[in-house]
Parts: structure tokens; sequence; C-alpha cells
């Protein structure tokens, strides 16, 4: 498979890997990787430092190494579809899907589904990336946007950057908040005891999230609440919890290690997901439905008459002060 090339223009004065960071959906780590093995350019000149300041208008060049491809495999699942149109599609991810391949990952991924469905897709992240914007774990479902065209690429990156872009996420924790709203301003990095973890550190990335009460189990002991990320970090919600002492059902990386939770996944879903569409300019939201899993543990633990009031997505919506005109 040959190396691709993508290309950006500043739109401000910031570093280099944060704002390819922003712009390609990768941690910054993996960014920082990609300057130092000489495969970044900036106005034509390769670029030796990821902390180099970016001027507006110039023009940023990345030259993705080629990855071995991997022996075709059977596409046996499928992706629920909520919108499409010439320029995006907006997708419901299952729980237990890979975004796109990676090394590391042996199992058909959703970029394979897609590509297995001749689903045009945007070029600007790399062969092994087309058509995504931004990713969700591969334990979390719910609503994903992917880019058909370069040009709605590029314009919904700007929209994560500026955040008119956002996402409202539905959770399970224990034990429940004390308050009606908690938000967290503390910032993740690398876990120096785990590497497969994140944690709140000292000179991590700023990151800022806004958790909402929503409905109790039966017994008290869970919650059903809402979540909204002003930032965008690997794993943010996951962490930002656990900073508290909380921790979504499912979760066996953050999660109490000495009471497992029998769940069989984690429950976070990204529920609601607004933007504006690239070509129109129209205001646009969506909501992915509760997968069955996700609701049958709901229907066990909680008040089905509460349960359908609680996640009607306008009421959700109001919840938090999106400045965004629905």
């Amino acid at each position: 498979m040959h190396p691709a090339n993508i290309s950006f223009n500043a739109a401000g004065n910031e570093r280099l890997d944060a704002f390819l960071s922003t712009m390609m959906n990768e941690p910054r780590n993996q960014i920082a990787h990609l300057i130092k093995g000489g495969h970044v350019e900036v106005e034509g000149k390769k670029a030796a430092k990821p902390g180099l300041k970016l001027k507006p208008g110039q023009r940023v060049v990345v030259t993705l190494p080629a990855m071995e491809p991997k022996a075709a495999q059977p596409i046996d699942f499928n992706v629920p579809i909520l919108y499409e149109d010439d320029h995006l599609l907006v997708i419901d991810k299952p729980s237990g899907l890979t975004v796109h391949p990676a090394p590391s990952v042996k199992e058909p991924t959703l970029v394979d589904w897609l590509k297995h469905h001749d689903v045009r897709l945007s070029t600007l992240s790399g062969e092994e990336r087309h058509g995504i914007v931004h990713r969700l774990d591969k334990g979390t479902s719910g609503a994903m946007v992917v880019a058909k065209t370069n040009e709605a690429h590029e314009a919904l990156s700007k929209q994560l950057q500026d955040k008119s872009m956002g996402r409202f996420y539905l959770a399970v924790i224990t034990p429940p908040l004390k308050e009606d709203m908690t938000f967290i301003d503390k910032p993740i990095g690398r876990s120096p005891g785990n590497r497969l973890k994140m944690a709140v550190v000292p000179h991590g990335k700023p990151a800022q999230t806004l958790f909402k009460k929503l409905l109790p189990s039966r017994d008290e002991k869970s919650e059903l609440i809402a979540c909204k990320l002003f930032t965008g970090r690997t794993h943010q919600i996951r962490v930002h919890l656990e900073s508290f002492s909380r921790h979504i059902l499912g979760d066996h990386l953050y999660g109490i290690k000495s009471n497992p939770d029998k769940i069989q996944r984690i429950l976070l879903h990204a529920y609601t997901l607004y933007f504006t569409h690239p070509a129109t300019g129209k205001a646009m939201r969506f909501s992915a439905p509760i997968g069955t899993d996700f609701a049958q543990w709901l229907q066990s633990y909680f008040d089905m008459k509460d349960l359908d009031e609680t996640l009607d997505p306008d009421r959700i919506a109001a919840c938090f002060d999106t400045d965004t005109a629905f």
C-alpha cells in the first residue's frame, strides 16, 4: 500500500502537534511520532519539532506511512445508518466495533464495513482512516459522523476544533453523583503506572467534562447520567469519573478490580450528535437509539415509566448550554 499525503491550512497561532491532533483526530503522541519521523512538512520544509508554532494560512502536509494490507475478512455485521446524503453519513456504531484498522487490530472495522458497502469516503485522514472525522472507543456505542468528501471532512474537523460540533453521552455509573451537575476540569495524560490507561496528571492536556444526573436505579446503587465533553481526550469520560471515585458499569479497565461488573459491555453510549451541515449550513442533530443490550440492562434496574421521559433527546439537550440552535 502506497503512502498517502494529506494537507491542511493552519487557521491560527498554535502548536503543530496540537493542530494536527485536532484535524486528524489522533493522540498527540502519535502526531509527535509522525513529526519526529520526518513525515510532516510546513510550507514545503520538514518540521523537526512537535512544538513548532504555526502561523495562520501556513500549509501543512502529512505523509502517512504505508501500512501492510491485511487479508480480507468476512463482513458479517451491520451498522445502522441514521442519515445519509452526498456529503456525509451519520451512523450508530455498535459496541465492540473498532473504528479503523491499526497494526494491532485483527478483526474487521467500521472503515472496512464502509468500504465493503462501497460508501464514498473522504481521503484526508489516509487510507486506513478514510472518512473518519472523530472516533469512539471500541466498547462505546452511538452516533458518529463520517465524511464522504474532503470538503466535508475539513469543515467538520474545524467544527471539532472550535467546539461547534459536539455529543451528549449516556452512561450508567456507580456510585451516584452527589450534585445534580458536576463539572470536572482536570488535565489528562498517559497513566504513569499503566500504559493502557489514561489518568489525571499534572502536565496532561486540558480536559473538561460536565456530568448531569438523570435517573437513579431502583436500588439507588447506580445512576443513569448524561455527559458533555468540552474537549476530546482519550477515555476522557472514564478518566474524569475515576478521578472522583465513580466508574461506568461494565468498564473493566477503569472499574473496581476487586468487584468487577458482570456486564458484557461498557454502559457508555454516544446518544446525541450535533453539528452544522458543511454544505448547507443547516444545524443538525441526531440521536442514536440505545442498543438492545444496554436497553435490557436499563429495563432490569430502572423504572421504565420514568426512563422513557428521561431519555427524551430534547430534554437531555436542554440540560446543557450548547450555544447551538437546533
